[in-house]
């Protein structure tokens, strides 16, 4: 991921709501949102080089998400940031105990900002600058600098989520998009699917913020304009794909993804129910 919003313990039906972008090169080979193949109680993309991911649920409503940190001095060499989530997922351990694990070899992976959640607690690691922290109720946010670290684009996004999350989650299902795939879940008889709208409409959002409000990652001006909105189009570089995540207390939910390739254009969707 790239940018994301995570509301953790703040709604009367879903624990965990997520919405997030993920902005990679348009050649790196990805699978769609799917179960794992080779470790179906995983859900999520995944990332073909390397054979991890960067958003995705496990067993029992497990919850992984990894985004880089922006800084082009620092080392981007070590083991791959998507292995991060994909082992997290495929374990059993409580996220608190693998993520005090992971914080003694976390200097070895390129610069990352990491959230990890369970039925009991959301965590967080970073370590460009280190950091560890057990997050408590309420709405976060996470880009390429530091946890909750006021970026235009986060900031906007934090406040679409905040503003869904005060509403009840519930609503008529929302229509296919054009070109959409088929949605893989069973016959699902619960509650009505909650109305998504506002969240791809906050995830599509283009807004270029003042130049003064930009922060300063060492890239130049040039690329950090490209870069401030939520959703960036590019021939070469990307939106690749915008995902919602809910969980709800009993660890049940679903994920969606929406796919893009060049300059933005759909080029498919998913719909998983756990």
């Amino acid at each position: 991921m790239c940018l994301l919003a995570l509301g953790w313990m703040h709604h009367p039906r879903w624990r965990l709501v997520m919405a997030g972008n993920r902005d990679e090169f348009h050649a790196r080979p990805t699978a769609a949102l799917a179960p794992w193949q080779d470790e179906t109680s995983v859900i999520g993309g995944r990332d073909l080089r390397s054979g991890g991911g960067w958003a995705g649920v496990g067993a029992s409503g497990r919850m992984a998400v990894v985004t880089n940190v922006r800084d082009p001095l620092a080392a981007q060499t070590g083991p791959s940031r998507g292995a991060l989530v994909a082992d997290f997922l495929r374990g059993r351990d409580p996220a608190a105990v693998h993520i005090d694990r992971l914080a003694t070899v976390a200097g070895a992976y390129a610069p990352f900002n990491l959230l990890l959640a369970d039925s009991d607690s959301l965590e967080y690691l970073g370590n460009h600058p280190a950091e560890r922290q057990t997050l408590g109720p309420g709405v976060h946010g996470m880009s390429n600098g530091a946890l909750d670290a006021p970026w235009p684009k986060t900031r906007r996004l934090m406040a679409a989520l905040e503003a869904w999350l005060q509403k009840d989650g519930g609503g008529a299902a929302e229509a296919a998009a054009p070109g959409a795939g088929p949605l893989l879940h069973p016959p699902y008889y619960g509650p009505p699917p909650p109305d998504l709208t506002p969240l791809w409409n906050a995830l599509a959002d283009e807004h270029r913020p003042a130049d003064s409000d930009l922060p300063d990652t060492g890239i130049g001006l040039e690329r950090e304009r490209w870069l401030s909105p939520a959703f960036i189009r590019g021939d070469d570089y990307g939106t690749r794909a915008s995902t919602v995540l809910l969980i709800d207390a009993d660890g049940h939910g679903e994920i969606h993804e929406r796919r893009f390739g060049p300059q933005g254009a759909p080029s498919g969707q998913s719909h998983v129910i756990f």
